[in-house]
């Protein structure tokens, strides 16, 4: 008796065009599960999942409800001449509902594996959601949507109990691999039944191991890329710091005053800078990041105002609510955000749709010329060192003359030496650009470098805003002297005009600034003690040192005063000197003297 095949062309192709359908529907179904906030998501994705789970009778059951003479899609069906149920497009049926799942989790595991700031470095390039899928989304998560399409193969070849049940066991029309063996065994041809599952395991094999093969390219591939609230905090006297940003004229630079329930922060910032670069210091969670991602869109705030250049990006009264795409900002993002999927030359261009070919090519060799990395437009990002993926982000952010750009760390993943390089690569670029730039650090002496203002924000709340020159020298209030590095502290109380007391440091000082009724603190910065061979002048007193800390170039002097300290953690004061100022000293007998000039002493308000 001949041995029959149909079985074998009939799994291979229900299976191929099941395939087929679920690799669209299941990349359509995870993308829209991604982004979709609707009521009862969990109650979908259970829907989607279920014929994994469910026994298969069960499933088969199920679409016999659907599609038989009595169910809903049966009847419409039959009203145009079409019947389903044990035909070869009930194979089809069934193999694309038991296998849908294994695509669907598959990729929408493989979108969730990409980076969030590739996608919004895209929109902040201008990029719409289609294209963000196209260009970003789709690229990266291929080796995972591959590897789900064998596996989604896989079970439509194996699939019997929903098949049998639907389309029943129809030699040469709806007998798959499955059913052959079954009906082979039932009937007692174990030979047949033998030689159908030696192909069944042959191309399931198969299928594993392209599955393998693909799993590891996946990895390489990523191997190579890389209950709070928000308060807004209106203070309406006329010297306050919200005052005084407000107060600047919006038509010309950067408006933001905004509410957003969210890490408990209060943003409350409007100000005129022109084309100068403002630098936002502040401490981890004060605020920074989630503000240049307001003004960028990829936040949104639950009320106020944002506006660049006089054009408005949000106004929550007025229902404004520019998208990402068309803010024209730049956004270089803490770890650059490069596509990895793109060489040097296309994610610099990627911003650069609405130019023509030849223009793009023009802007792009100009970028590459402004950030020294011409000749290395056709590598990828995995191929260059991290000041190069910085310089191509810069470059990337600025190619398409953004009005705003937005620098959130950039040099927080690089080394010393490399920081202090692009630092003055940066400065240079940031020279030759007339837009307006906000520069995000914690980074004390990086943000005085770089910027010529500063904005200094803690919980959210903006807390001091001016020249770089006057926050550092005279910070005003205890807040603003921590974050720019001042370590020294006393509690204070007004003895007179010209006399405080430092209650923790028990002692009085003379000062030249007026003291204010809300006086609360003294303070003096570490490098600003000095040293003196005699305690014949105000201001000065006897010191031991309770323990010292050494870096390669400064030596850091914890001090107590007045009196020997007990142990390394009896002390006052930390100074901070020169190594050779400390080989001068250190072996000079105590007691030490102190001198803290009245013009270093920092008067603080709570």
């Amino acid at each position: 008796m001949e041995f029959d095949l149909s079985p074998l062309w009939i799994s291979l192709k229900s299976s191929a065009i099941a395939t087929f359908f679920t690799f669209f529907l299941g990349i359509a179904a995870a993308r829209w599960m991604l982004s979709t906030r609707i009521k009862g998501k969990a109650l979908i994705e259970g829907i989607f999942i279920s014929p994994l789970v469910l026994p298969p009778t069960v499933v088969g059951f199920l679409l016999l409800m659907l599609f038989g003479r009595n169910g809903p899609i049966g009847q419409f069906l039959l009203q145009f001449g079409f019947n389903v149920i044990f035909t070869w497009p009930a194979t089809v049926i069934t193999a694309t509902v038991v296998s849908f799942p294994l695509m669907y989790k598959t990729a929408l595991g493989a979108f969730e594996q990409i980076d969030a700031n590739l996608l919004h470095a895209a929109r902040t390039l201008g990029a719409s959601e289609w294209r963000v899928f196209l260009r970003i989304m789709l690229p990266l998560a291929w080796p995972g949507i591959l590897a789900g399409s064998i596996l989604a193969f896989a079970r439509a070849l194996g699939e019997f109990g929903a098949t049998l049940m639907l389309a029943g066991n129809i030699p040469g029309q709806t007998q798959t691999i499955p059913m052959a063996i079954y009906f082979a065994v039932e009937s007692g041809d174990m030979s047949q039944a033998s030689i159908w599952v030696v192909i069944i395991l042959s191309l399931s094999l198969g299928v594993l191991t392209a599955v393998h093969y693909w799993t590891d390219f996946l990895r390489r591939s990523l191997k190579h890329s890389q209950g709070d609230r928000l308060k807004l905090n209106i203070i309406h006297s006329p010297d306050s710091i919200s005052a005084k940003l407000l107060t600047q004229n919006p038509e010309n630079g950067l408006f933001l005053n905004i509410f957003k329930p969210l890490s408990g922060l209060a943003l409350n910032v409007g100000f005129d800078i022109g084309s100068e670069v403002l630098g936002i210091l502040g401490a981890s969670g004060s605020g920074k990041s989630m503000t240049l991602r307001c003004i960028a869109g990829l936040e949104t705030p639950n009320s106020g105002k944002i506006a660049v250049n006089g054009r408005v990006l949000f106004d929550s009264e007025r229902g404004i609510n520019v998208p990402s795409k068309e803010r024209r900002i730049g956004f270089l993002f803490q770890n650059y955000a490069l596509f990895p999927h793109l060489n040097v030359a296309q994610n610099i261009a990627f911003g650069l749709d609405h130019l023509s070919e030849s223009e793009q090519l023009i802007r792009v060799k100009e970028q590459l010329l402004a950030v020294q990395m011409s000749g290395m437009e056709n590598r990828y990002p995995h191929e260059l060192s991290g000041g190069q993926q910085q310089r191509v982000a810069l470059a990337r952010a600025i190619a398409s003359s953004p009005e705003l750009l937005l620098l959130d760390e950039p040099f927080s993943a690089l080394d010393t030496h490399l920081r202090s390089q692009l630092e003055r690569e940066l400065m240079l670029t940031l020279a030759n650009y007339r837009g307006i730039t906000l520069f995000v650090s914690h980074n004390l002496e990086e943000v005085y470098r770089v910027c010529k203002n500063l904005l200094v924000l803690a919980e959210g709340r903006a807390i001091a805003f001016d020249t770089k020159e006057n926050i550092f020298e005279r910070p005003r209030n205890f807040t603003v002297a921590q974050l720019t590095g001042c370590k020294n502290f006393s509690l204070a109380k007004r003895i007179s005009e010209t006399v405080v007391e430092a209650i923790d440091w028990g002692c009085s000082l003379a000062v030249v600034e007026p003291l204010s009724t809300s006086l609360a603190y003294v303070g003096i910065r570490a490098h600003q003690i000095s040293f003196v061979r005699e305690c014949d002048r105000e201001n000065t007193f006897p010191c031991w040192i309770a323990s010292t800390v050494e870096t390669p170039h400064r030596v850091t002097l914890y001090l107590k005063l007045h009196s020997p300290p007990h142990n390394s953690q009896d002390y006052h004061l930390q100074a901070e000197v020169f190594k050779e100022k400390w080989r001068a000293i250190k072996d000079f007998s105590f007691p030490w003297y102190v001198h803290f000039d009245p013009i270093r002493l920092i008067l603080m308000e709570a």
